[in-house]
């Protein structure tokens, strides 16, 4: 052993394996222990593993388990607003990138927000003796380990460790997770699926689906999507060390339900968004196809311009895009039909004060309306909804 190489002499390609397996696992605790277990309880972890997730993220990033954990549930209570920690869509998409570990560093000195948002997490002795009383200590003594295994190399080593949640964490997810991607379902916020392969960040590249599911421990709802992160979760069950409490429901279809009733009244409540993704692929995708079609060519860059706002949440509407929205509309009927078609539907779950006879009737009502609309896209997603049931008790 020198100083120069340390207790271990690896090669260079492996010193990058080593770094980006050290890094891996401070991306599951982050999304495994601080996300998913901690901020929004989709699943209890073993006190060991849990400790140990304590541990990892105390040496490799000194963040805290409250500071971490209130911080993200203001960010879901107020999402896009201006009491949200970390919005591009409030501060800007280049101040999030460029300064989310400065947004987060001072949201924690916030103590209103870690005393109301920051309940049920650890505060036993080495937290409050150790973790949140030496924050920064955890890092030293990595910087150290790094060093003695690897010599010299090992601050190179360290300083990635230290990049890489602000980067990928504070950045990336807090940025552009409400910036660029695609969007499976038109949550109130502006959240977005960065990749569908959720490897490099852990699954949180899933930003959509989670805002939209947020207690759900599995953040991939669609065939082509894979959640690392809920890989590891599996893993640790097999092992005994989690129990998953929830997850995204899933349309439970009954072919040969033919009416309209209670069940199905509880299963749209319960599978609403997917309800709602599925009129923007059934219904609102192809009517626009074939409006746009008959549009004349001068027409057509308007229909271009105003496609996503006919599925886009009302409160994510800017005045700009709600007058080009009133413009395509008051052109086409047909489009006004299935957007005011598609407001109704979203209704009849959002008035919360409703009755189930109340929602059930307004159900019918949606129903027939579709039916005699002269679309037969909605006539048909109308036909469909009788199918709909709720999952059988186990």
């Amino acid at each position: 052993m020198t100083f120069l190489s340390g207790f271990f002499a690896p090669s260079p390609w492996e010193l990058v394996l080593i770094t980006l397996a050290m890094t891996h696992v401070t991306i599951v605790s982050v999304t495994v222990y601080l996300h998913r277990h901690s901020a929004h309880r989709a699943l209890d972890l073993h006190p060991a593993l849990a400790h140990f997730f304590r541990l990892w993220l105390w040496l490799t990033t000194a963040m805290n388990t409250k500071a971490w954990t209130a911080i993200h549930r203001k960010h879901h209570a107020f999402c896009e607003t201006e009491k949200d920690p970390h919005s591009p869509v409030v501060l800007g998409i280049g101040k999030v990138l460029r300064e989310g570990a400065e947004l987060y560093q001072s949201e924690q000195r916030n103590q209103e927000t870690l005393d109301k948002y920051g309940a049920g997490t650890p505060d036993d002795w080495i937290e409050r003796h150790l973790y949140s009383r030496y924050e920064n200590l955890g890092i030293y003594l990595m910087m150290a380990i790094n060093l003695a295994c690897f010599g010299v190399i090992g601050l190179t080593v360290w300083a990635v460790q230290m990049m890489w949640i602000p980067i990928f964490a504070a950045g990336v997810i807090n940025g552009i997770g409400h910036f660029w991607g695609y969007r499976n379902f038109e949550c109130r916020d502006a959240s977005r699926n960065i990749s569908p392969w959720g490897i490099l960040i852990g699954g949180e590249e899933l930003h959509n689906n989670h805002h939209t599911y947020p207690n759900s421990a599995k953040l991939s709802v669609r065939r082509f999507e894979f959640d690392i992160g809920w890989a590891w979760i599996r893993l640790f069950e097999r092992l005994g060390l989690a129990r998953v409490n929830r997850v995204a429901p899933k349309p439970v279809i009954a072919r040969d339900k033919t009416t309209l009733d209670m069940d199905t009244v509880r299963a749209l409540m319960t599978n609403r968004f997917q309800v709602m993704a599925r009129y923007r692929k059934e219904v609102v995708l192809p009517v626009f196809r074939e409006e746009k079609a008959r549009a004349g060519e001068a027409a057509r860059s308007m229909y271009r311009r105003a496609r996503g706002l006919l599925v886009r949440d009302e409160a994510l509407i800017s005045e700009g895009a709600r007058r080009r929205l009133e413009n395509l509309t008051a052109e086409n009927e047909t489009l006004e039909a299935i957007y005011q078609a598609r407001l109704k539907l979203q209704a009849i779950w959002s008035r919360t004060s409703q009755s189930s006879d109340e929602m059930l009737e307004a159900l019918n009502a949606w129903y027939h309306e579709a039916r005699d609309s002269g679309i037969r896209a909605l006539e048909e997603f109308a036909e469909r909804l009788k199918a709909y049931t709720v999952a059988p008790a186990h």
